[in-house]
């Protein structure tokens, strides 16, 4: 939702946008690498160049001329997705011979020049294995464009949920690959970057995936930097996805990197169970992911039944049971109640480092759990002596 100003002077929100264009510009220009500054420019700053430099961040600009040719003139054929931002496109740089994803900003969105510029100032400072790499940016005039490295197999939306019948389905030693490396990716936000940063759109859509389903995290524009000091929380308008909002953020606005961990729970059950975090054409009670789980947590016994079935049984079942309790704690209503990103990244690289054959494994689908002790001495019987259980009985009974 937009903003409207509370009182009719017209004049206050013309000077409010001028002044924050022109704070734009200052951030941008702070972008730009040093050899683009003016001699002028150079010259007043000779502080900072006694500083080596460090206050500028070389980031790669491009002419919106050559992003056009890189995308045949944004043509549908080269067209990868759209979100709130604005249209995906696949692109080559000739200059480079490189295969980018070019982002080109909605110029009718209502936050798309802030999320442009949150997104161009962290992707230039964040760099690890697990976040995706910015190539550079255009502004040229009104255009704002970013230019990412290419991730080949898309988002982990796309390996999920309505999915075609000719895409391979994700096995269970992938899906726990892309947990953990998406959990590392959060971990360096929240305990490696000063100040630590939180993410704030966490979703299946914002994880993409590389050769070998390597993930990194994409879309930093609702990133905030979080609160630092004797500070708690950081106040801020409610932003994100439906479903993925941990509730305290939803009803006060106070954001901390709990509300992260929470956000990564939702996608760990969707890796877990397949389903939507939220899907309408679902039952009224099972149209929220984490309603629906919730109860189910409390049964051990119910733990297969939440499965995804495109798994077929395919997986470890002590496995299953740990990425769930996982999952269970990073939703905890109570954002105390919920581990550190670190103990999550812990937890999930163990797990992907189980390995798991299917071929060897039998598919999982008795009603008793494999694992799970037989409820009665008798039922223990039977399953030691492969149903001749009434035998060793008589035997009991004679002697």
């Amino acid at each position: 939702m937009g903003w409207l100003p509370c009182s009719g002077k017209s004049n206050t929100k013309a000077n409010k946008s001028k002044k924050k264009k022109k704070m734009e510009e200052m951030a941008l220009d702070r972008l730009k690498p040093t050899s683009e500054k003016s001699k002028t420019d150079s010259s007043s700053s000779g502080e900072t160049s006694n500083r080596g430099g460090s206050e500028h961040i070389a980031a790669q600009t491009f002419p919106f001329r050559e992003l056009a040719m890189a995308t045949k003139n944004f043509s549908s054929e080269c067209l990868l997705g759209e979100g709130g931002f604005g249209r995906v496109y696949k692109g080559r740089l000739e200059s480079r011979n490189q295969i980018v994803a070019i982002k080109q900003l909605d110029r009718n969105g209502l936050q798309g020049n802030r999320e442009f510029l949150v997104e161009v100032l962290m992707l230039s400072l964040l760099h690890h294995p697990n976040l995706v790499n910015l190539t550079g940016y255009c502004a040229d005039g009104d255009q704002r464009l970013l230019v990412y490295e290419y991730m080949p197999l898309g988002s982990l939306e796309d390996h999920l949920h309505d999915i075609s019948p000719s895409k391979k389905r994700l096995d269970w030693s992938t899906r726990m690959k892309i947990a953990a490396g998406a959990a590392k990716g959060l971990e360096y936000l929240h305990d490696k970057a000063s100040p630590p940063v939180i993410y704030r759109d966490l979703k299946c859509s914002n994880i993409l995936l590389g050769e070998g389903y390597f993930p990194k995290l994409s879309d930093f524009g609702l990133a905030k930097l979080g609160p630092v000091g004797d500070n708690t929380h950081v106040s801020t308008r409610v932003m994100g996805t439906y479903g993925y909002c941990a509730p305290e953020y939803a009803m006060t606005g106070q954001l901390t990197v709990k509300s992260d961990v929470y956000s990564f729970g939702v996608v760990l059950l969707e890796i877990i169970t397949g389903r939507k975090a939220i899907d309408n054409s679902k039952a009224a009670g099972e149209q929220n992911l984490v309603a629906w789980a919730r109860p189910l947590f409390k049964d051990r016994k119910m733990f297969s039944q939440m499965a995804d079935p495109m798994l077929q049984g395919q997986y470890p079942p002590r496995g299953l049971f740990q990425a769930l309790a996982v999952a269970a704690m990073c939703v905890q209503e109570q954002p105390n109640m919920r581990p550190l990103i670190a103990d999550v990244v812990t937890a999930l690289t163990y797990l992907a480092s189980q390995k798991f054959k299917p071929d060897t494994q039998p598919i999982q689908g008795s009603r008793l759990m494999p694992g799970t002790p037989p409820r009665t001495k008798r039922d223990r019987d039977k399953k030691l002596n492969g149903g001749n259980s009434s035998e060793r009985d008589r035997t009991r009974r004679l002697s």
